[in-house]
């Protein structure tokens, strides 16, 4: 069943509509657990987020151990170990990571739970680069690694409370996370240890031992999950083998003691040497283990894959005295980061209705949770398209901020892009244009998107459209892999006649989210238009781009496992 309330976002390309969810508190603290009955006859979109991963874990690691002995042995010259090396990880070079964190992430951006919000991503960004600067100067980072790994977080739309790495320099952070984190410090913490699982190749250690396996159970398990993962109505045979497999490549990507705490050690020293304060590692752990004491029932994920000792938060908690003392940051932009996390996480209309009346929560006394309540209660009217509520909550938080004896220009741009949203949810392109006025100039990547949303909806100026469609082609040129970008682009360069350049954005789009098929389509579609040399919008330098372009994503998908090309690629 669709979430037709999420679908009037509008302007998240990537944010697929997905399958419903069982009814449970919009709370993240308070999940439902996942029953046989459940996930046999009504799939959790983590299961099938985790199938996706499983499936593109089974391809890709189980034929690493095929590749030919000159490549290994290439790949085993270019692996350098940091602390705790272990030659196991040396069957497992740096390119195979690589490649097989590529083709996970390929799978995962087909997922409806794969969500890309342009304000939580930047957000989230902002934390995140600068604790890969940190690393690169403290050598955690190094040259091997560093240009060949993506160092990209990605968001996850599921309530539980985790984040996990993946091979290549991917991190994945659930909504639910951002949503129980009470600042950014707390929040970085469990980015900067679950980087230095990557920097640190355990990844790489834990699949070495892939080799061990037979090509017969590697290829039953490959069939098996793949087959799972096609499936919405699996019976209890195909379950129970999905969850063996599953059981299997999770022990694979369940670390050790040892390295969870060396993840600890390095992790808090990246943490400080990027300016967060040291008490954020010790406050997640804290919160962690009250919650894991309390009730987890199956919304702490993270807990299992991360299990917490009182030795590794006795040794969280003594660190800080060895620490120098962060300066003090407003949490206020990280409060409205949380409040956009919770609501986003679930999307249903009952769980919309609920946040929607957070705003008169009267137990709320700090600035902090004042301006949660608001903008909770904003987004989801919106969402609920009830403009009255959604105007009166939009006021809250402006004048909350106003008032507030210590400016906050970050926390004032996040509550004016909610502002924007909201009026270009109604259609009202003049008011959301005016809410972004003051940051007109800004290059940021949903400064611009909203700003293109904006020339699309309102009149048309084509000349405005044009300037709009100039700014996220620079945009995409520093940023190839941005699929929102490209399909923004995609339409405003339709709506100036430019077809050829329309029709290679919407390729790029589908390029970038894994759809080598919807993306040659579209180049051959603009091959043809461009060899019956009529019409407007045809020119010979992008008729020349296209052709490079289908040859090039031609190659790519000839390159491809038969296994990615049978899901879609």
């Amino acid at each position: 069943m669709a979430r037709n309330n999420a679908a009037t976002l509008g302007w998240h390309h990537s944010q697929h509509i997905g399958a419903s969810r069982e009814l449970s508190p919009p709370n993240p603290l308070e999940p439902v657990p996942l029953t046989p009955d459940r996930l046999l006859n009504a799939p959790h979109p983590r299961i099938r987020l985790r199938q996706r991963l499983l499936g593109a874990l089974c391809a890709v690691s189980m034929l690493a151990p095929l590749a030919s002995p000159v490549a290994q042995a290439q790949s085993q010259s270019a692996n350098r170990l940091p602390a705790l090396g272990d030659t196991a990880s040396e069957d497992f070079g740096i390119g195979a990571e690589r490649k097989l964190g590529d083709q996970i992430m390929r799978e995962i951006r087909r997922d409806p739970d794969y969500i890309d919000d342009p304000v939580l991503l930047e957000y989230l960004l902002s934390i995140f680069q600068p604790l890969v600067a940190a690393a690169r100067q403290r050598g955690e980072i190094g040259a091997d690694i560093d240009q060949r790994f993506a160092w990209e977080p990605f968001l996850v739309r599921d309530r539980s409370v985790n984040a996990f790495a993946l091979p290549g320099g991917y991190i994945g952070v659930h909504l639910g996370l951002i949503a129980m984190t009470s600042t950014r410090d707390e929040l970085a913490s469990v980015l900067a240890h679950e980087m230095s699982h990557v920097t640190q190749r355990h990844i790489a250690r834990a699949m070495a031992i892939e080799k061990r396996q037979s090509l017969i159970g590697a290829a039953a398990m490959i069939l098996g999950v793949l087959a799972a993962t096609r499936s919405t109505h699996m019976d209890a045979a195909n379950a129970m083998m999905a969850g063996g497999q599953a059981a299997a490549i999770q022990g694979q990507l369940n670390f050790s003691r040892d390295m969870e705490r060396e993840a600890d050690r390095i992790g808090f020293g990246v943490l400080t040497s990027a300016g967060f304060a040291p008490g954020g590692m010790s406050a997640m752990f804290e919160k962690l283990d009250m919650a894991s004491r309390h009730n987890d029932s199956g919304g702490f994920p993270y807990l299992r894959s991360h299990p917490l000792t009182s030795e590794r938060i006795g040794e969280a908690r003594a660190r800080l005295g060895t620490a120098a003392r962060a300066a003090p940051v407003s949490v206020l932009e990280h409060s409205a980061a949380q409040a956009r996390a919770r609501v986003l996480m679930d999307t249903r209309v009952d769980a919309l209705h609920r946040w929607q009346t957070l705003d008169a929560d009267v137990t709320a006394v700090t600035v902090a949770d004042k301006l949660i309540a608001a903008y909770t209660s904003a987004l989801a009217s919106t969402l609920l398209r009830d403009w009255t509520r959604a105007d009166a909550s939009l006021a809250k938080a402006q004048a909350l901020l106003q008032s507030n004896p210590r400016a906050d220009a970050k926390a004032e741009r996040a509550v004016a892009m909610l502002t924007a949203q909201s009026m270009l949810e109604r259609g009202d392109a003049a008011r959301a244009e005016a809410a972004l006025k003051p940051y007109a100039s800004e290059p940021s990547r949903p400064m611009a998107l909203l700003a293109a949303r904006i020339a699309l909806a309102g009149t048309n100026d084509e000349a405005k459209i044009k300037s709009n469609a100039d700014n996220l082609q620079t945009w995409v040129t520093g940023h190839p892999h941005d699929a929102e970008a490209w399909s923004v682009l995609g339409q405003l360069w339709g709506r100036t006649g430019q077809r050829l350049r329309s029709l290679r954005a919407e390729a790029e789009a589908r390029h970038a989210l894994g759809d080598f098929v919807g993306a040659i389509e579209r180049l051959r579609v603009g091959q043809r238009l461009a060899r019956s040399g009529s019409g407007p919008g045809i020119d010979f330098i992008e008729a020349s781009v296209i052709d490079a372009r289908l040859r090039d994503i031609e190659l790519e998908r000839r390159q491809l496992s038969p296994e990615e090309r049978k899901q879609g690629g």
